[in-house]
Protein backbone atom coordinates (compact mmCIF):
# COMPACT_ATOMS: atom_id res chain seq x y z
CA UNK A 1 0.00 0.00 0.00
CA UNK A 2 3.23 2.48 0.88
CA UNK A 3 3.98 1.88 -2.86
CA UNK A 4 0.81 1.81 -4.35
CA UNK A 5 -0.45 5.10 -2.69
CA UNK A 6 3.30 6.83 -2.05
CA UNK A 7 6.06 6.03 -3.32
CA UNK A 8 4.03 5.56 -7.20
CA UNK A 9 2.68 8.81 -7.23
CA UNK A 10 5.96 10.46 -6.45
CA UNK A 11 7.74 8.36 -9.02
CA UNK A 12 5.33 8.92 -11.95
CA UNK A 13 5.63 12.62 -11.42
CA UNK A 14 8.92 12.20 -13.23
CA UNK A 15 7.97 12.14 -17.35
CA UNK A 16 10.73 10.15 -18.39
CA UNK A 17 10.05 6.58 -17.21
CA UNK A 18 12.91 5.09 -18.64
CA UNK A 19 15.01 7.14 -16.33
CA UNK A 20 12.99 5.95 -13.06
CA UNK A 21 13.02 1.88 -14.45
CA UNK A 22 17.18 2.39 -14.40
CA UNK A 23 16.68 4.27 -10.49
CA UNK A 24 14.55 1.25 -9.87
CA UNK A 25 17.04 -1.59 -11.46
CA UNK A 26 20.11 0.32 -9.78
CA UNK A 27 18.05 0.03 -6.06
CA UNK A 28 17.27 -3.73 -6.63
CA UNK A 29 21.02 -4.44 -7.99
CA UNK A 30 22.73 -2.99 -5.21
CA UNK A 31 20.49 -2.26 -2.59
CA UNK A 32 21.70 -4.21 1.30
CA UNK A 33 17.97 -4.08 2.20
CA UNK A 34 16.34 -6.06 -0.73
CA UNK A 35 18.13 -9.67 0.87
CA UNK A 36 16.59 -8.57 4.36
CA UNK A 37 13.06 -8.32 3.26
CA UNK A 38 13.19 -11.27 0.86
CA UNK A 39 11.42 -14.03 3.47
CA UNK A 40 8.64 -11.21 3.30
CA UNK A 41 8.63 -10.90 -0.22
CA UNK A 42 7.86 -14.79 -1.23
CA UNK A 43 4.76 -16.15 -1.52
CA UNK A 44 3.15 -19.15 -0.07
CA UNK A 45 2.60 -21.34 -3.10
CA UNK A 46 2.94 -24.42 -4.42
CA UNK A 47 6.06 -25.57 -7.13
CA UNK A 48 5.25 -26.40 -10.62
CA UNK A 49 7.00 -29.02 -13.16
CA UNK A 50 7.51 -27.98 -16.36
CA UNK A 51 9.84 -29.30 -19.01
CA UNK A 52 11.75 -30.99 -16.72
CA UNK A 53 12.20 -28.05 -14.64
CA UNK A 54 10.91 -27.06 -11.44
CA UNK A 55 9.15 -23.60 -10.63
CA UNK A 56 8.96 -22.80 -6.98
CA UNK A 57 5.22 -20.74 -8.24
CA UNK A 58 3.38 -20.04 -11.15
CA UNK A 59 4.48 -16.58 -11.38
CA UNK A 60 7.22 -15.01 -13.32
CA UNK A 61 8.82 -11.87 -14.45
CA UNK A 62 8.16 -11.16 -18.52
CA UNK A 63 10.92 -10.12 -20.71
CA UNK A 64 11.96 -6.99 -21.21
CA UNK A 65 12.73 -5.48 -17.42
CA UNK A 66 16.03 -7.30 -16.97
CA UNK A 67 17.44 -7.19 -20.69
CA UNK A 68 21.03 -7.34 -19.23
CA UNK A 69 20.21 -10.09 -17.40
CA UNK A 70 21.94 -7.95 -14.01
CA UNK A 71 18.62 -8.51 -12.00
CA UNK A 72 18.13 -12.41 -12.02
CA UNK A 73 19.14 -12.45 -8.04
CA UNK A 74 16.63 -9.57 -7.08
CA UNK A 75 13.57 -10.94 -8.74
CA UNK A 76 14.54 -14.42 -7.12
CA UNK A 77 14.45 -12.20 -3.30
CA UNK A 78 11.40 -10.90 -4.33
CA UNK A 79 9.26 -13.90 -4.60
CA UNK A 80 9.04 -14.58 -8.93
CA UNK A 81 8.88 -18.18 -9.73
CA UNK A 82 11.41 -17.70 -12.58
CA UNK A 83 12.54 -14.96 -14.49
CA UNK A 84 13.25 -14.35 -18.48
CA UNK A 85 16.05 -12.05 -19.44
CA UNK A 86 15.99 -10.08 -22.59
CA UNK A 87 15.33 -9.78 -25.22
CA UNK A 88 18.97 -10.46 -26.59
CA UNK A 89 19.86 -9.84 -29.51
CA UNK A 90 23.60 -11.20 -31.67
CA UNK A 91 24.97 -7.75 -32.37
CA UNK A 92 24.98 -5.63 -29.26
CA UNK A 93 22.62 -2.28 -30.45
CA UNK A 94 21.30 0.56 -28.16
CA UNK A 95 18.13 0.74 -29.08
CA UNK A 96 15.57 3.09 -30.69
CA UNK A 97 15.90 7.08 -29.64
CA UNK A 98 14.55 8.11 -26.43
CA UNK A 99 12.31 8.82 -24.80
CA UNK A 100 10.53 5.39 -26.10
CA UNK A 101 8.86 4.63 -22.64
CA UNK A 102 5.44 6.02 -21.94
CA UNK A 103 2.78 5.48 -18.96
CA UNK A 104 -0.68 5.55 -19.10
CA UNK A 105 -2.05 5.35 -15.43
CA UNK A 106 -5.51 6.22 -16.35
CA UNK A 107 -5.27 3.07 -18.24
CA UNK A 108 -2.93 0.83 -16.22
CA UNK A 109 -1.00 0.92 -19.14
CA UNK A 110 2.86 1.67 -20.76
CA UNK A 111 3.77 2.13 -24.00
CA UNK A 112 7.33 1.25 -25.32
CA UNK A 113 9.44 1.57 -28.40
CA UNK A 114 12.25 0.35 -26.86
CA UNK A 115 13.83 -1.56 -30.16
CA UNK A 116 15.55 -4.05 -28.18
CA UNK A 117 18.78 -2.45 -26.60
CA UNK A 118 21.24 -4.59 -24.75
CA UNK A 119 25.05 -5.55 -25.00
CA UNK A 120 24.57 -8.52 -27.66
CA UNK A 121 25.20 -12.25 -27.30
CA UNK A 122 28.41 -12.58 -26.32
CA UNK A 123 28.54 -9.73 -23.41
CA UNK A 124 25.18 -11.08 -21.64
CA UNK A 125 26.27 -14.71 -22.17
CA UNK A 126 29.47 -14.17 -20.10
CA UNK A 127 27.72 -12.75 -17.77
CA UNK A 128 25.07 -15.41 -17.21
CA UNK A 129 28.22 -17.93 -17.47
CA UNK A 130 29.56 -15.88 -14.15
CA UNK A 131 25.91 -15.72 -12.29
CA UNK A 132 25.77 -19.65 -12.52
CA UNK A 133 29.43 -20.41 -11.40
CA UNK A 134 28.48 -18.18 -8.34
CA UNK A 135 25.04 -18.67 -7.30
CA UNK A 136 22.13 -21.24 -8.45
CA UNK A 137 18.29 -21.80 -7.49
CA UNK A 138 17.76 -25.47 -9.12
CA UNK A 139 13.60 -24.21 -8.93
CA UNK A 140 13.94 -20.96 -10.54
CA UNK A 141 15.08 -21.50 -13.91
CA UNK A 142 16.31 -18.20 -15.93
CA UNK A 143 14.77 -17.98 -19.43
CA UNK A 144 16.27 -16.12 -22.43
CA UNK A 145 14.26 -14.15 -24.88
CA UNK A 146 15.86 -14.00 -27.99
CA UNK A 147 15.26 -11.00 -30.92
CA UNK A 148 16.81 -10.36 -33.93
CA UNK A 149 19.35 -7.76 -34.74
CA UNK A 150 18.15 -4.03 -35.83
CA UNK A 151 21.26 -4.45 -38.52
CA UNK A 152 20.45 -7.76 -39.63
CA UNK A 153 18.12 -8.28 -42.80
CA UNK A 154 15.16 -10.38 -42.54
CA UNK A 155 16.81 -12.82 -45.01
CA UNK A 156 19.58 -13.39 -42.58
CA UNK A 157 17.47 -13.80 -39.50
CA UNK A 158 17.93 -17.54 -38.94
CA UNK A 159 21.66 -17.29 -38.65
CA UNK A 160 20.92 -14.18 -36.24
CA UNK A 161 19.23 -15.84 -33.65
CA UNK A 162 21.07 -19.16 -34.40
CA UNK A 163 24.18 -17.36 -33.24
CA UNK A 164 22.71 -15.86 -30.24
CA UNK A 165 21.27 -19.47 -29.75
CA UNK A 166 24.52 -21.32 -29.68
CA UNK A 167 26.32 -19.05 -27.42
CA UNK A 168 23.53 -18.44 -24.53
CA UNK A 169 22.60 -22.02 -24.95
CA UNK A 170 24.75 -23.90 -21.74
CA UNK A 171 23.47 -20.78 -19.40
CA UNK A 172 19.64 -20.88 -20.43
CA UNK A 173 16.97 -22.60 -18.78
CA UNK A 174 14.51 -22.13 -21.17
CA UNK A 175 14.62 -20.16 -24.88
CA UNK A 176 11.62 -17.89 -26.66
CA UNK A 177 11.90 -17.02 -29.71
CA UNK A 178 10.56 -13.16 -30.14
CA UNK A 179 8.91 -12.44 -33.86
CA UNK A 180 6.20 -10.31 -32.23
CA UNK A 181 7.96 -7.09 -30.88
CA UNK A 182 6.33 -3.99 -33.05
CA UNK A 183 9.34 -2.04 -32.22
CA UNK A 184 12.03 -3.74 -34.86
CA UNK A 185 11.49 -2.96 -38.29
CA UNK A 186 9.71 -5.78 -40.18
CA UNK A 187 10.44 -8.25 -37.21
CA UNK A 188 6.62 -8.97 -37.23
CA UNK A 189 6.77 -10.11 -40.78
CA UNK A 190 8.58 -13.63 -39.43
CA UNK A 191 5.79 -14.05 -38.13
CA UNK A 192 4.13 -15.75 -41.22
CA UNK A 193 5.10 -20.01 -41.26
CA UNK A 194 7.24 -19.36 -44.50
CA UNK A 195 9.65 -17.01 -42.61
CA UNK A 196 9.42 -18.36 -39.31
CA UNK A 197 9.70 -22.27 -40.89
CA UNK A 198 13.86 -21.77 -41.56
CA UNK A 199 14.06 -19.98 -37.97
CA UNK A 200 13.02 -23.13 -36.15
CA UNK A 201 14.17 -25.46 -37.80
CA UNK A 202 17.79 -24.39 -37.72
CA UNK A 203 17.24 -23.82 -33.70
CA UNK A 204 16.10 -26.88 -33.36
CA UNK A 205 18.13 -28.51 -35.43
CA UNK A 206 21.43 -27.22 -33.44
CA UNK A 207 18.86 -27.46 -29.98
CA UNK A 208 19.12 -31.64 -30.25
CA UNK A 209 22.64 -31.30 -31.25
CA UNK A 210 23.84 -29.50 -27.81
CA UNK A 211 20.87 -31.56 -26.10
CA UNK A 212 17.28 -30.13 -25.73
CA UNK A 213 16.15 -27.55 -23.98
CA UNK A 214 12.71 -25.98 -23.82
CA UNK A 215 12.45 -24.26 -26.55
CA UNK A 216 8.95 -21.51 -27.21
CA UNK A 217 7.50 -18.85 -29.72
CA UNK A 218 6.30 -15.73 -28.45
CA UNK A 219 3.59 -14.46 -30.66
CA UNK A 220 1.58 -11.40 -30.92
CA UNK A 221 -1.99 -10.23 -29.50
CA UNK A 222 -2.69 -8.84 -33.31
CA UNK A 223 -2.45 -12.19 -34.87
CA UNK A 224 -5.97 -13.21 -36.62
CA UNK A 225 -6.99 -16.68 -35.16
CA UNK A 226 -6.41 -18.51 -38.17
CA UNK A 227 -2.76 -17.22 -38.89
CA UNK A 228 -2.35 -18.37 -34.63
CA UNK A 229 -3.59 -22.07 -36.22
CA UNK A 230 -1.08 -21.82 -38.97
CA UNK A 231 1.53 -21.34 -36.34
CA UNK A 232 0.39 -23.80 -34.05
CA UNK A 233 1.06 -26.71 -36.45
CA UNK A 234 4.51 -25.13 -37.39
CA UNK A 235 5.06 -25.60 -33.78
CA UNK A 236 3.97 -28.93 -33.88
CA UNK A 237 5.53 -29.40 -36.95
CA UNK A 238 9.02 -28.36 -35.74
CA UNK A 239 8.42 -30.00 -31.97
CA UNK A 240 8.71 -26.37 -29.85
CA UNK A 241 7.84 -26.46 -26.74
CA UNK A 242 5.16 -24.21 -26.43
CA UNK A 243 3.88 -20.62 -27.11
CA UNK A 244 4.25 -17.57 -25.27
CA UNK A 245 1.06 -15.29 -25.35
CA UNK A 246 1.31 -12.19 -25.87
CA UNK A 247 3.45 -9.83 -26.49
CA UNK A 248 2.42 -5.79 -26.66
CA UNK A 249 -0.19 -4.82 -29.05
CA UNK A 250 -0.68 -2.12 -31.57
CA UNK A 251 -3.95 -1.77 -30.75
CA UNK A 252 -4.11 1.89 -28.57
CA UNK A 253 -7.91 2.22 -28.95
CA UNK A 254 -8.11 1.82 -25.22
CA UNK A 255 -5.78 5.19 -24.04
CA UNK A 256 -5.67 8.53 -25.49
CA UNK A 257 -1.84 8.84 -25.40
CA UNK A 258 -0.58 9.19 -29.32
CA UNK A 259 3.00 7.49 -29.04
CA UNK A 260 3.91 4.37 -31.05
CA UNK A 261 4.72 1.96 -29.91
CA UNK A 262 3.77 -1.30 -27.98
CA UNK A 263 0.82 -1.35 -25.38
CA UNK A 264 0.96 -3.58 -22.43
CA UNK A 265 -0.30 -3.70 -19.37
CA UNK A 266 -4.38 -3.95 -18.29
CA UNK A 267 -5.63 -2.99 -21.96
CA UNK A 268 -3.91 -6.09 -23.03
CA UNK A 269 -5.60 -8.38 -20.54
CA UNK A 270 -8.52 -9.39 -22.39
CA UNK A 271 -7.00 -10.08 -25.40
CA UNK A 272 -3.92 -12.28 -24.27
CA UNK A 273 -6.12 -14.45 -22.33
CA UNK A 274 -8.66 -14.78 -25.17
CA UNK A 275 -5.94 -16.07 -27.41
CA UNK A 276 -4.56 -18.41 -24.37
CA UNK A 277 -8.00 -19.71 -24.61
CA UNK A 278 -7.90 -20.38 -27.99
CA UNK A 279 -4.68 -22.12 -28.35
CA UNK A 280 -5.35 -24.38 -25.14
CA UNK A 281 -8.60 -25.27 -27.38
CA UNK A 282 -6.77 -25.95 -30.84
CA UNK A 283 -3.95 -28.16 -29.03
CA UNK A 284 -6.42 -29.89 -26.63
CA UNK A 285 -4.05 -28.37 -23.88
CA UNK A 286 -1.38 -30.16 -24.43
CA UNK A 287 1.23 -27.35 -25.76
CA UNK A 288 2.24 -25.26 -22.51
CA UNK A 289 1.63 -21.54 -22.85
CA UNK A 290 3.14 -18.97 -20.82
CA UNK A 291 0.33 -16.09 -20.63
CA UNK A 292 1.50 -12.51 -20.39
CA UNK A 293 -0.53 -9.76 -20.49
CA UNK A 294 -2.55 -7.39 -17.81
CA UNK A 295 -1.12 -9.27 -14.68
CA UNK A 296 -1.86 -7.38 -11.63
CA UNK A 297 -4.19 -8.88 -9.65
CA UNK A 298 -5.10 -12.78 -7.89
CA UNK A 299 -8.09 -12.42 -10.26
CA UNK A 300 -5.86 -11.68 -13.24
CA UNK A 301 -3.73 -14.65 -12.80
CA UNK A 302 -6.19 -16.94 -12.16
CA UNK A 303 -8.12 -15.88 -15.14
CA UNK A 304 -4.72 -17.02 -17.32
CA UNK A 305 -4.76 -20.26 -15.92
CA UNK A 306 -7.97 -21.43 -16.28
CA UNK A 307 -7.59 -20.45 -19.67
CA UNK A 308 -5.34 -22.79 -20.26
CA UNK A 309 -1.70 -21.39 -19.01
CA UNK A 310 0.52 -23.35 -17.55
CA UNK A 311 2.88 -20.18 -16.23
CA UNK A 312 1.78 -16.60 -15.82
CA UNK A 313 4.32 -13.64 -16.30
CA UNK A 314 4.25 -9.99 -15.76
CA UNK A 315 6.19 -7.07 -15.90
CA UNK A 316 3.75 -3.64 -16.33
CA UNK A 317 1.66 -5.01 -13.43
CA UNK A 318 5.43 -4.90 -11.37
CA UNK A 319 5.93 -1.10 -12.41
CA UNK A 320 2.06 -0.46 -10.73
CA UNK A 321 1.76 -2.65 -7.88
CA UNK A 322 5.69 -2.62 -6.31
CA UNK A 323 8.11 -4.94 -4.38
CA UNK A 324 5.24 -6.95 -2.96
CA UNK A 325 3.77 -7.76 -6.47
CA UNK A 326 4.34 -11.44 -6.15
CA UNK A 327 3.17 -12.03 -2.44
CA UNK A 328 -0.38 -9.60 -3.88
CA UNK A 329 -0.64 -11.86 -6.77
CA UNK A 330 0.09 -15.49 -5.45
CA UNK A 331 -1.94 -15.09 -2.50
CA UNK A 332 -4.41 -12.19 -3.26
Amino acid sequence: MIYEKILRPLLFKTTDAEFIHGVAAFVLQHSPVLPLLAPWLRADAAPVKLWGLTFRNRLGLAAGFDKEATLVKAFWRLGFGHTEIGTVTRHAQPGNPKPRVFRCPSAAGLVNRMGFPNSGADVIAARLTRLRRAWSQPDYPIGINLGKSKVTELAGAAGDYLYSFKKLHAVGDYFVVNVSSPNTPGLRDLQSVAALRPILSALQTVNRELGEKPLLLKIAPDLNYADIAEILSLTAEQGLHGIVATNTTLDHSAITLTETGGLSGAPVRQKSTAIIKFIARETGGRLPIIGVGGVFTRADLQEKLDAGASLVQLYTGFIYRGPFTVRKVLNG
